[in-house]
């Protein structure tokens, strides 16, 4: 172990009790360079949630089936969640401040391009290509945020979800607008206004140089690109299959998918084994409580983005009124994402991490429990909220937390993983909640959904608070635990 590991040792973001730890005194301003990459992020989520009122709107231009529309949203999330881990790895490389500008320049080509898609399949590229770019943006501008010593951690990466869940809840309302005055195609090229803020990011640059600054270990040589295309393989199968009977997949392509993601998770299984140092290396998905932290994370994603899908529609049909009335409506719900980014600030000297995130679980659960029972466009907001307050408060303690789960040598490569784990949650809520809308009536496919974040409220619960340590240098090599 290298000496550089061994002085690693930040302090603990979400105590198991009593005060929090000191601050150096010439720890970077949280606050400013939350607001800074805060603003960087607004446009990616915006893409996240307008799109979503536009969806109608898209499947009625292209004729496709509703169902099939829910793969603009899945398409974004899954290469979002697959951009994760490959750009922790080339942030050690490159450097945050150049994986930012290649996610940005991705992001906004993808998005141009799924704006002047003819058809359903250029559009999903597009999104393909965008999405891969929203995840490099997203973990470069994490590596800075989560550099930051304690306190000051939690504090920019509050500001930053806030940014994130505002943006993506009220990208409910710039959509609603944007497809009545401009059309569908405006929306989804909306992400693209990332680039000509790029250089707002300028301030932040030390920041993010900073923190990728003398991080090497056994991962930083050759990528592993067998270990990427398994996992690839697996997340594109899981999300394909769950939205199969919406699309209309013919029988014999499904269970060609699904042979493909079964082989894929094998092949997985034995390149984790095999390969210590590969794309996904053993000791980080070994280490007590970091599985934990990304399950609860996808659950928690996955109901969100569950109900940020079926929410427009739902309350289109209880108002009888356009995208632009449904945008109106949400507008409430997606501001909950403020109180609740400043509120995890302040709960983290109380509850451990793993209280916090059972109960932002447990928000979540509820939230899609009131839009799959009631019907009036009240209760879908307030459900709506429930989910907002969940997915930006886990955002912000689960990404926290990561990094006192490993050695300091892997915590980009731990960050890459776990907000893997959270997007592809994302990407699987929309997908279920289509693909089973299929099969049973939609409130029964929001019910059927609350199941995920119900399994990640009783994984929060049954972490122990001990489990917030950093495992300890020396163990971190060895054999899993």
């Amino acid at each position: 172990m290298s000496q550089h590991t061994r002085r690693g040792t930040t302090p603990q973001t979400t105590p198991s009790g009593g005060a929090p730890a000191p601050e150096r005194a010439d720890a970077p301003d949280g606050r400013r360079l939350g607001l800074a990459l805060g603003m960087l992020v607004l446009p990616m989520y915006v893409a996240l949630g307008a799109p979503s009122v536009a969806l109608p709107a898209i499947g009625r231009a292209l004729a496709v089936p509703f169902g099939a529309t829910a793969w603009i949203l899945a398409a974004w999330s899954l290469t979002s969640a697959l951009a994760m881990p490959v750009a922790g790895r080339l942030l050690v490389r490159w450097g945050p401040f150049q994986v930012l500008v290649a996610g940005v320049v991705a992001l906004a080509a993808g998005s141009v391009l799924a704006g002047a898609g003819p058809t359903l399949f250029v559009v999903i590229v597009g999104r393909l290509i965008g999405g891969a770019g929203a995840g490099a943006t997203v973990i470069a501008v994490f590596a800075a945020a989560t550099a930051l010593p304690g306190r000051q951690r939690i504090r920019a990466l509050g500001i930053i979800a806030a940014a994130s869940a505002t943006a993506s809840g009220c990208g409910t309302l710039l959509g609603g607008a944007v497809t009545a005055w401009l059309g569908w195609r405006a929306v989804l090229a909306i992400p693209a206004l990332a680039l000509p803020l790029l250089p707002a990011s300028l301030p932040s640059r030390r920041a993010l140089t900073r923190s990728g600054s003398g991080e090497r270990n056994g991962s930083t040589g050759r990528l592993d690109i067998v270990g990427a295309a398994v996992l690839s393989v697996l997340a594109g199968s899981l999300i394909t299959l769950l939205q199969a009977h919406s699309v209309g997949l013919p029988a014999p392509v499904t269970l060609v998918v699904a042979v493909a993601g079964a082989l894929a998770a094998v092949g997985l299984w034995w390149r984790v084994r095999s390969t210590p140092d590969g794309f996904v290396p053993r000791r980080v998905i070994a280490s007590r409580g970091f599985l934990a932290a990304g399950l609860i994370g996808g659950t928690v994603f996955a109901g969100y983005y569950g109900v940020l899908f079926r929410a427009p529609s739902l309350i289109e049909q209880a108002t009888g009124g356009g995208p632009l009335e449904a945008g109106v409506l949400l507008v409430p719900a997606a501001a909950c994402s403020v109180p609740a980014g400043r509120l995890v600030g302040t709960l983290t000297d109380r509850f451990t991490g793993w209280q916090m995130s059972a109960g932002l679980a447990a928000l979540t659960v509820v939230g899609v429990l009131v839009d799959a029972v009631f019907t009036g466009p009240v209760p879908i907001v307030v459900g709506t909220a429930l989910t907002v307050c969940g997915f930006a408060g886990a955002q912000a303690v689960l990404v926290s937390l990561a990094p006192d789960l490993v050695a300091v040598d892997d915590r980009h490569t731990a960050q890459g993983l776990l907000n893997f784990m959270n997007a592809l949650g994302g990407g699987i809520g929309p997908a279920a909640v289509a693909g089973l809308s299929g099969i049973v009536p939609g409130p029964v496919a929001l019910a059927v959904l609350a199941a995920l974040p119900l399994a990640g409220l009783v994984l929060g619960l049954t972490r122990r608070p001990t489990s917030d340590r950093r495992p300890e240098p020396d163990a971190t090599r060895g054999s899993p635990r």
